[in-house]
């Protein structure tokens, strides 16, 4: 398998097969391990446009950069899988770093950062098909809902029907869930107090046909002691996302650890926050996340 960084063009100019190739070959674990939690490390936010980490706005934006701080977090132990676009799966298939690995693909990559259309979440990433094709372990997607914008009610309908496709393929689809609205100023807000995730745990659990394959990708509440009463609002399994943490890892950390002992939870997905951390130290960050679980 390719090593360097370095040959991933060559290949994808004169093996584009080679993608293909490695999806097959790639050595499979099951979704949940014996310890019952999920360490998985989050790269989705570039297809949508997001590549800002703190201050720095294309903190993202250097491929080679970001997949060197990816491989280096699927190293460490207890590190269970990734979430990403199929790019940056596709790179990390090529380098072999996807070996006994979760993978799990993003799926609505339409609704672009900062775009008047982007409660329009169409489903321009992965579909459930290339899951499947691709022997990849889940997919996720982002359920937005703003109550005054109608492209909310077409993500929420092609949400529901992707969670049939996913259950009828067997393929766990986690389902990250906000209410939100628009600013004066027209920018996107999404509400973290607990009536708005309450509600939107209960809404994203009721999608589809059935739930039997639905894990729910949630946030941590402004007041974290309110999780428990929030998180009774389902049976289905729950990851806490990492979101925006700022400077103040320290504080996120003791969030995460309180709400991990509720019962739905069942581990982390958590991205820029331990791939960007403020002191530059990337194991340690994802070290610390792991000892959490």
């Amino acid at each position: 398998m390719y090593k360097r960084q370095g040959d991933l063009v060559r290949l994808r100019a004169h093996h584009p097969e080679a993608v293909a190739e490695a999806a097959q070959a790639r050595s499979r674990r099951p979704l949940v391990g014996p310890s019952g939690r999920l360490m998985i490390i989050a790269a989705d936010h570039p297809a949508r446009g997001a590549l800002a980490v703190g201050d720095d706005a294309y903190a993202m934006a250097d491929r080679f950069d970001l997949l060197r701080r990816l491989r280096l977090a699927l190293s460490r132990p207890g590190v269970d899988g990734v979430l990403a676009g199929a790019d940056v799966l596709e790179d990390l298939l090529l380098l072999g770093a996807l070996e006994d690995k979760v993978v799990l693909g993003s799926m609505n990559r339409g609704g672009l950062a900062g775009a008047s259309f982007e409660l329009d979440d169409r489903f321009t990433g992965h579909r459930p098909a290339d899951l499947f094709r691709q022997r990849f372990d889940g997919g996720k997607l982002l359920l937005r809902i703003d109550r005054g914008d109608p492209g909310s009610l077409e993500t929420l309908h092609t949400a529901a029907r992707t969670v049939d496709e996913m259950a009828a393929l067997s393929l766990p689809v986690f389902v990250e869930p906000f209410l939100c609205h628009r600013t004066g100023d027209g920018r996107l807000r999404t509400d973290l107090t607990p009536a708005a995730v309450t509600t939107s745990i209960a809404v994203a659990s009721g999608l589809g046909g059935t739930s039997a394959y639905t894990w729910l990708k949630v946030p941590v509440t402004d007041d974290p002691d309110d999780m428990a009463r929030v998180t009774q609002a389902s049976t289905l399994p729950a990851v806490l996302l990492g979101g925006e943490v700022g400077g103040d890892l320290d504080r996120a950390y003791e969030k995460w650890r309180a709400a991990l002992r509720l019962p739905t939870v069942r581990g982390l997905v958590v991205g820029r926050s331990l791939l960007y951390p403020a002191d530059g130290d990337v194991a340690g960050a994802v070290d610390t996340a792991v000892g959490l679980l």
